[in-house]
């Protein structure tokens, strides 16, 4: 495989991905309610209960508007790294999958690719949100938002891959949205997306420590130092870690002899 040979295929996924996010325009709007709803309507009326003392990476008192909104960001690309999962299960029942995987293209790098397109079209939707969140007053600072870019990326790859480690154990389009319940929202809910982590501990130790646990956790943190222009190396590392293993497990997930190849 040549470095030609490469682009032009990562080229071909790209474009493919861009296509179906351009035709499911519903797709970017539907993409944008959830976040909005939050921020507009819970976060309204949360407001003078949730006010958030001074922590890391904030200098001062914010808002509980400016808290959610890195939290509502990694939501953004949770629900959209599962949907690209959802389209893997019907491309593997429509046979467009077997045809992408018998190319003479080494099978990890096609599924690499994949997440790789679908992590660059999340970046339009997290910043489609970021600009509305910007009119209605939520604003980090402008250098933040070329510094989160880097960390949205990787966000984007560990859900997708996770996803797509799931994907790869679905055999029925049927019973993907009951699985998908079982993740997302888990996942989001038992974060610190919505919660600073010492409210969840004020609350409940057991439940501290699940919110802990939760990669998507680290993966809002990380998003939320990367806006204000810091790093959260811990984060940073265990989101790394988690890409890395799902997406090891992703790849063997679509193996031949992992069943793939006998659907």
């Amino acid at each position: 495989m040549t470095l030609r040979d490469a682009l032009i295929c990562f080229n071909g996924l790209l474009q493919r991905e861009l296509l179906r996010f351009v035709q499911q325009r519903s797709r970017f709007f539907s993409a944008l309610v959830r976040p909005l709803l939050w921020l507009v309507v819970f976060a309204s009326g949360f407001r003078a209960a949730l006010g958030i003392a001074i922590i890391e990476p904030y200098d001062t008192y914010i808002t509980y508007e400016v808290y959610i909104v890195p939290g509502l960001c990694a939501m953004i690309i949770l629900f959209n790294g599962m949907q690209s999962s959802l389209s893997m299960v019907y491309d593997r029942e429509m046979g467009s999958m077997r045809v992408l995987l018998v190319s003479p293209m080494p099978r990890p790098f096609l599924l690499l690719s994949k997440l790789m397109a679908t992590s660059l079209i999340s970046l339009l939707q997290v910043y489609g949100f970021l600009v509305i969140a910007w009119f209605w007053g939520v604003e980090a600072p402008l250098p933040g938002y070329l510094t989160a870019l880097p960390a949205f990326l990787l966000v984007a790859m560990m859900l997708s891959a996770i996803g797509l480690f799931i994907s790869a154990r679905i055999r029925q389009l049927e019973n993907f949205a009951g699985v998908m319940n079982f993740v997302i929202f888990p996942m989001f809910f038992l974060s610190s997306a919505l919660y600073p982590l010492w409210k969840m501990r004020e609350a409940s130790e057991w439940l501290y420590w699940i919110c802990a646990w939760n990669p998507f956790s680290h993966g809002v943190e990380l998003i939320r130092f990367a806006l204000y222009q810091q790093v959260n190396g811990k984060a940073l590392t265990i989101v790394i870690l988690v890409t890395l293993v799902a997406s090891i497990l992703a790849v063997r997930g679509f193996q031949p002899q992992q069943g793939m190849g006998k659907r």
